[in-house]
C-alpha cells in the first residue's frame, strides 16, 4: 500500500514539475517579448529625458569656460553654475579647473541653490588650501551660509536674522571668523568683521525673544536663565539692554528682591539714558540687515 502511494506521489510530482517548467518557459518568452518591444523607449530614455543631445559635449575647455563666463556676466546664474560644474568635471587638471569650482559656487549661490553652492565651495576649500583665493572662498562660504536673502515677504514683514534658525548664522560666523583670523589683510576681512558683529547681535536678539516669550507666559525662572545667557555670552550686544530688563522683572515676579535690585543697579550703570524702565520697550533696535549691506 505504501509503495502504491509512493508511486502515485511520484507521478503527481512529475506532472506538477512539468507544469512549472512549462509556465517558466512561457513567462520567459513573455518577458523577452516585452523587452524587445520596449527597448527603443528604454534606449531613448538613456539619451536624455528631453531627447536632446548636450551640445556642450563637443566643446573644448576654453570654449566651455568662455560660455560659462558669458552666462555669468549675463546674470544667467543657474546655467553658468552647470557650465562651470561640467568644466571642472571634464577637465579636472586643466588651467580653468580651480576657477571653475569657485565660480560654480558663486553662480549657484546667486541662483539661490544653496545646497549645490555649499558642495562646490566645500570641495574647493578641501582641495585648494594653498590657493591665493582661499580668503575669498571662506568669505563666499560665509555668504552662502548666511543666506541673508529673505525675499520680498521677509523685507515687507520686517523679519531679520534673529527670527530664523540660528544654526546657519553660527556656521556663517565661523567662516567669516576664518577670514578675519587667517587673512587679516584680505580685502574681505572688514566686511567679514561687520557681518560677524551683526550675527552676534542677531543671536543675542534671538535669545532675548525666547526670554521675552517665557516671561510673557509666566515662566519667570526660564526667562531669567535665558536673559542671563544673553548677558554672559553677548555682553556688548544691543539686546543686553532688554535682557537686563527681563532679568529685573523676572526676579521681581519670583520674589527675589535682592537679585532684582542688583540687576537694576547694573542696568542703570550701563544704560543710564534708557527709557525701558518706564516704557518696557527699547527705543531703537539695530538696523535691519538690508540697511547695512546692499550686495
Amino acid at each position: 500500500m505504501s509503495g502504491a502511494i509512493s508511486d502515485a506521489s511520484l507521478r503527481l510530482a512529475g506532472s506538477f514539475s512539468s507544469q512549472i517548467v512549462s509556465a517558466r518557459i512561457n513567462l520567459s518568452s513573455i518577458a523577452l517579448l516585452i523587452l524587445i518591444v520596449c527597448s527603443p523607449f528604454i534606449l531613448g530614455g538613456c539619451a536624455g529625458s528631453d531627447g536632446q543631445k548636450d551640445d556642450t559635449d563637443i566643446w573644448s575647455e576654453s570654449k566651455l569656460y568662455s560660455e560659462a563666463t558669458d552666462k555669468l556676466n549675463d546674470g544667467d546664474f543657474a546655467k553658468c553654475g552647470k557650465y562651470f560644474d561640467k568644466l571642472e568635471a571634464r577637465f579636472p587638471f586643466g588651467p580653468y579647473s580651480q576657477q571653475a569650482q569657485i565660480n560654480a559656487a558663486y553662480c549657484y549661490w546667486k541662483a539661490q541653490e544653496q545646497t549645490q553652492a555649499l558642495v562646490a565651495i566645500d570641495r574647493f576649500i578641501k582641495l585648494h588650501q594653498g590657493s591665493p583665493t582661499l580668503d575669498y572662498a571662506y568669505y563666499l562660504k560665509g555668504l552662502i551660509t548666511f543666506n541673508d536673502d529673505l525675499g520680498w515677504l521677509g523685507k515687507f514683514t520686517g523679519q531679520d536674522l534673529s527670527e530664523r534658525d540660528p544654526k546657519a548664522a553660527k556656521e556663517a560666523f565661523e567662516s567669516f571668523k576664518t577670514v578675519v583670523e587667517r587673512f587679516p589683510n584680505s580685502k574681505y576681512a572688514p566686511d567679514s568683521l561687520d557681518r560677524m558683529r551683526y550675527i552676534v547681535n542677531s543671536l543675542a536678539e534671538a535669545d532675548v525673544i525666547v526670554a521675552r516669550f517665557y516671561y510673557q507666559r509666566g515662566a519667570y525662572l526660564a526667562a531669567a536663565n535665558r536673559a542671563q545667557l544673553v548677558i554672559k555670552d553677548y555682553d556688548r550686544a544691543p539686546a543686553v539692554e532688554e535682557a537686563l530688563y527681563i532679568l529685573i522683572k523676572s526676579y521681581e515676579k519670583l520674589g527675589l528682591t535682592q537679585l532684582s535690585n542688583d540687576s537694576l543697579r547694573v542696568f542703570k550703570l550701563n544704560f543710564p539714558d534708557s527709557q525701558m524702565l518706564e516704557t518696557g520697550q527699547r527705543a531703537q533696535k539695530e538696523r535691519r540687515w538690508w540697511q547695512i549691506w546692499n550686495k
